[in-house]
């Protein structure tokens, strides 16, 4: 679907922060309140903006303990639906959080999240690791965040490494 510029221009405005008010955002494109309102109205029911989130540090808060997996899938596609069949049954397990078709060695990256490494190995052997199509996983384990959706974790936060020189 085309999308008209200053669509485009609304689009970017929310996905860099979706707690903008209309009238913000109006201010900020020299458009009225109304035209604001029927652009992402038309961005919504079209699927463009698929949903509004907040990003939480989560490593802020005590007692939240979790663990973020990235694990490339080997698959063998299906005839006549391909990979799509395959991504499905996996994005459908609560703890998937993204699904990806990949070029390069793996066919599917897949992210999911978990209290302990326990659960996401238990994920990985009991659910994803037997789903018919699936040939192999190579499983990452995230150990820091310094960077997510654009939003650098902590800028200030110095490296107090000790420097050494010969």
């Amino acid at each position: 679907m085309r999308l008209t510029d200053a669509e485009i221009e609304i689009a970017e405005i929310l996905e860099n922060d979706a707690r903008l008010s209309n009238e913000d955002i109006a201010k900020m494109t020299n458009k009225s309140i109304e035209e604001i309102d029927k652009i992402i109205k038309k961005l919504e029911e079209r699927k463009i903006i698929v949903r509004y989130v907040s990003l939480v540090d989560w490593t802020k808060v005590d007692h939240h303990q979790g663990v973020t997996a990235m694990i490339d899938v080997k698959v063998t596609p299906k005839r006549d639906v391909g990979f799509n069949e395959v991504a499905k049954r996996i994005y459908r397990f609560p703890e998937v959080k993204s699904v990806y078709l990949m070029s390069g060695t793996y066919d599917l990256s897949v992210v999911i999240e978990g209290k302990t490494m326990n659960e996401v190995a238990h994920f990985v052997a009991q659910k994803l690791a037997t789903i018919d199509s699936v040939i192999s996983t190579t499983s990452h384990f995230v150990l820091k965040k310094y960077k997510h959706d654009g939003t650098i974790y902590d800028p200030d936060d110095e490296d107090r490494r000790i420097v050494v020189s010969p």
